[in-house]
């Protein structure tokens, strides 16, 4: 079964935090307190200018990303993109599908480039699927994440152009 990515709204901020709190809590992929609580969570999920999705798999939401441009003026021209999924999705495409589905989104609105300015290194599984989708490495902050077991780890800044030709 293919996954639906749809719009988030107001009947999904369960969904969005059953996936969402267990990763801030983790403290190992995002930089966000470990202790923020549901709701500053959710209003800093869905506020614009991003536009919040969900992947539904099964009728269940495993997947939730949010889209929007990574900064204004000069370079509101460049998108960025937040995810995160439930653990009973791994493996089962929804990482792919969100991470397709934001670019397309973002082409569709005429953005030219998709930058990630804080992948955490060791946050393995998302960089093989942000290689796998095409982004590259274009920079490395050395021990700029404090990771809760691993100490300062490296950030990673992952670039795309969606515009077609190469960076």
């Amino acid at each position: 079964m293919d996954v639906v990515i749809r719009p988030a709204g107001p009947g999904d901020h369960d969904a969005i935090w059953t996936i969402l709190g267990p990763v801030y809590r983790a403290g190992e992929t995002y930089c966000m307190p470990r202790d923020i609580g549901r709701d500053e969570a959710l209003a800093d999920w869905l506020a614009p200018p991003f536009t919040a999705f969900v992947g539904e798999l099964d009728g269940q939401v495993l997947g939730i990303s949010h889209v929007g441009p990574n900064w204004r003026g000069g370079g509101a021209h460049v998108a960025n993109a937040g995810f995160a999924t439930h653990p009973q999705a791994r493996g089962r495409g929804v990482a792919r599908a969100m991470v397709t589905h934001a670019q397309d989104w973002a082409r569709g609105r005429g953005f030219r480039a998709m930058q990630f300015n804080f992948v955490v290194s060791t946050n393995a599984d998302a960089v093989r699927c942000w290689e796998k989708a095409g982004f590259r490495v274009v920079g490395r902050l050395p021990g700029a994440f404090d990771h809760p077991r691993l100490g300062h780890v490296d950030a990673l800044v992952m670039f795309k152009n969606l515009a077609g030709a190469a960076p």
